[in-house]
Parts: structure tokens; C-alpha cells; sequence
């Protein structure tokens, strides 16, 4: 099924629950002509986007006093999708990619359904469920290791013995903030895994918002050496950028609409 028929479908989807209030797995499928299994990567993909929420058995319209919330947030979420559609454009059928733990890095796995033979490793469980929604069905690894509920992802010795394990061609990667001098900082001490990520990767991709440029956070993460391209949104500054691109970094500013 081609992607406009996907989104069609998922804008239908959304506009029935939101006019009844619910919906069941089985009469969407019959419904929409398609499988059950489809629909449930439909509500998953509809859940991830803020849209509805998913229910044993189907769907529920969103709660109004969520709605709200997410109102509030809009702009970040637009921020993020930009950011997220710049990353994708630079993702070629059958790359090999490691997709860090991660809001602004979870919100490229619903543009990757259009990508043909992507092998994806992970550690995070959040960014493997949302791939495995995927109609395309990428080839899925994940490091496992030690689990760490700071950054809900796996870290340790075992997932960095198995990342030096492959080869990848790109790294997408989120940051706490942004240390125009010294590179990509976090909160989380646990750092290692992610230079390990980049070491494997030919490419490493930062993909973070232009509110954390400038962030002075003290556990530095990856330095500006093992940095390839740096997508935020076009919020960053002439200056900062500039500075930035002065470290050896392509820096990409996506267009928010």
C-alpha cells in the first residue's frame, strides 16, 4: 500500500474516533478493507503522534484535558518534526543505522515507512516498538546490555561489545544540551555508550532543538570531533551556528512552518 493511501486511512482513522469516541480493532479493519494487524501499526503510529489513545481491543478519541497539554507543547512538537524531516531526507534505502534513546530521535521512526531495507539498531525500548509498527518492517538489533531508567535505555559493557560488533552508516543521536565550545552535553554520566555509537558509525547525526544550543550541562557526551552533522531548527543563531560550523560540524537548520 502506498504511503498516501497509509495516511489517508490514519486521517480517517483519527476522524471516525474522534466523531464516535471509540473504536474496535475489528471494525476499523472491515471498515478500511485492511487487515487488523495494519490497523494496530495505524493506532500505534496515531498513539506515538498525540492523536488518540490506544485501548485493549482498538481506540479512544484523545481526553480533552490532554489535548490541551499538548496545545501547549505545539511548538516543540513542530520543532522536532522539522528536525526529524531533515534527518530522514539524508536516509538512503538499505543504510544501516543506529537510533539513539530519545523524543526528538523517536520522532524519525514514523518517516522511515517509506524507506525500503533499513537495518536499525537500538537501545531503547520505545524507539524498537515504534520500529516494529513500521509497514516496511526495517530489520531490527538491539544492543541489550544494562538497563538505565534515567535515560529508559540500555547502557553498559554488553551493549558496547555488541555495537563494535557491525559497521553502521549513520548515528542519529539527541543531546541535553548543546556546549558551543566543547560539543553535545548530558545529564546522564552514563556517556560511554554513546561514543561507542559513534565511533562504529560513519556518520553521526546530533539531532537536537535550538533551545539547547548554548545549555552549559558539565558531562560532555561526543566533542565536536566525532560530530558529522548537527540538524536543529532555524531558531539557532547566525553566530552560533557559524561557531559551530568553525568546529569542522555541517550544520543544518530546519525550516518550522
Amino acid at each position: 500500500m502506498s504511503k498516501r493511501n497509509t495516511q489517508q486511512r490514519r486521517h480517517g482513522i483519527v476522524a471516525y474516533i474522534n466523531e464516535q469516541g471509540e473504536a474496535s480493532v475489528d471494525f476499523l479493519a472491515q471498515h478500511f478493507a485492511t487487515s487488523e494487524v495494519t490497523i494496530r501499526k495505524d493506532l500505534a503510529n496515531l498513539e506515538q503522534n498525540g492523536l488518540l489513545l490506544r485501548r485493549y481491543g482498538g481506540a479512544i478519541a484523545m481526553p480533552s484535558e490532554l489535548v490541551a497539554n499538548e496545545d501547549s507543547e505545539e511548538h516543540v512538537s513542530v520543532r522536532k518534526l522539522a528536525i526529524a524531516n531533515a534527518a530522514a531526507a539524508r536516509i538512503r534505502d538499505h543504510n544501516r543505522l543506529i537510533i539513539d534513546s530519545g523524543s526528538t530521535t523517536a520522532s524519525l521512526i514514523p518517516l522511515l515507512n517509506d524507506k525500503q531495507g533499513l537495518i536499525v539498531m537500538t537501545n531503547s525500548l520505545n524507539v524498537a516498538n515504534a520500529l516494529n509498527e513500521l509497514e516496511n518492517e526495517p530489520t531490527l538489533l538491539m544492543t541489550g546490555g544494562t538497563w538505565d531508567p534515567h535515560s529508559e535505555a540500555f547502557q553498559g559493557q554488553v551493549a558496547e561489545s555488541v555495537l563494535r560488533s557491525y559497521d553502521f552508516d549513520q548515528l542519529f543521536i539527541g543531546a541535553d544540551g548543546i556546549d558551543i565550545a566543547r560539543g553535545t552535553t548530558t545529564f546522564n554520566e552514563l556517556i560511554g555508550l554513546s561514543r561507542v555509537m559513534a565511533e562504529v558509525s560513519r556518520e553521526v547525526v546530533v539531532m537536537v532543538e535550538s533551545s539547547k544550543v548554548g545549555r552549559r550541562i558539565p558531562n560532555q557526551e561526543l566533542p565536536w570531533q566525532s560530530i558529522s552533522t548537527l540538524i536543529t531548527d532555524d531558531g539557532l543563531s547566525a553566530d552560533a551556528k557559524q561557531q559551530i560550523e568553525q568546529c569542522g560540524v555541517q550544520v543544518i537548520c530546519a525550516s518550522v512552518e
